[in-house]
């Protein structure tokens, strides 16, 4: 298992590297791929755990904000949403018409599905788009994955007082001060990085790097212990079976769309400076 893991980890993290730099309309098609895979496995959850969520109206949600995210990101947004949560409510009320004995919990589920994975990892798209996203991507991500390896390791090491334990028993709070730790030197490290390679301006301050490495570790975690919230409800151990060893999308993107989402309110606070 272990080999396998590192296997797709060797294939995987340098794609999705390699679509960071190139940007663009690949990595955005690469996002809205991902995203819809990832409501794809939403839907089969819920479904496993007996509730009938509507498979089309989830992917026809993502895909429709992520491309008004793309191709109109200063305008439309409201009415989009509006129109979607109008749509949602009509359909709810057709399937009840027609028997269906959970017609309110499928709108709530499909509402929650579309803005998760729509709005929530679509950010990944405005914030590559920025003027400096590049190297903000590269200090969101990797800031992320190195606060998840020091709570790993520390958590191992110094781990007794569990954070979740119903939802995930391997979590404890000194898992997550160490992930804090790593994430916000880590993040500290990756701006003086880039700003040596040029992916930021040469007058990003250390500090910002470290504040989006401390928000990011603190924070993103919720998304982790949302998805085992999911699973726990379908009764599964993964979210789907698209990567050997690791799971499904959702089980690999849970923290990095709250981090892209995150990340770009922070930046975009950091612009008002």
């Amino acid at each position: 298992m272990l080999s396998q893991r590192v296997k797709a980890a060797l294939v995987f993290v340098p794609l999705v590297l390699i679509l960071i730099y190139i940007g663009g309309w690949l990595f955005n098609l690469f996002i809205l791929a991902i995203l819809l895979v990832g409501a794809y496995e939403y839907v089969r959850l819920f479904k496993l755990a007996g509730q009938q969520p509507s498979l089309v109206i989830v992917l026809a949600g993502v895909a429709l904000i992520v491309l008004q995210r793309w191709f109109f990101p200063d305008k439309g947004l409201g009415l989009l949403l509006s129109l979607l949560m109008l749509m949602t409510a009509i359909a709810a009320l057709i399937d009840h018409e027609r028997g269906g004995q959970d017609a309110a919990l499928s709108f709530a589920l499909n509402l929650t599905g579309m803005l998760y994975l729509g709005w929530v990892g679509g950010a990944f798209i405005p914030l590559r788009g920025l003027e400096a996203g590049l190297g903000w991507v590269l200090t969101a991500l990797p800031s992320v994955w190195l606060a998840d390896s020091g709570a790993y390791f520390i958590g191992k090491w110094l781990g007794v007082r569990k954070m979740a334990p119903r939802l995930s028993p391997g979590k404890s709070w000194a898992g997550l001060a160490g992930g804090v730790l790593t994430g916000t030197v880590s993040g500290a490290l990756l701006v003086l990085l880039w700003r040596a390679v040029g992916f930021l301006p040469g007058v990003t301050p250390l500090w910002q790097g470290a504040l989006m490495g401390l928000a990011l570790s603190l924070l993103t975690p919720v998304g982790d212990l949302l998805v085992s919230l999911f699973k726990r409800t379908a009764g599964v151990k993964d979210t789907g079976n698209l990567i050997p060893g690791h799971g499904g999308i959702l089980d690999r993107i849970d923290s990095w769309i709250w981090a892209a989402l995150i990340g770009y309110y922070l930046v975009q606070w950091y612009l008002l400076l």
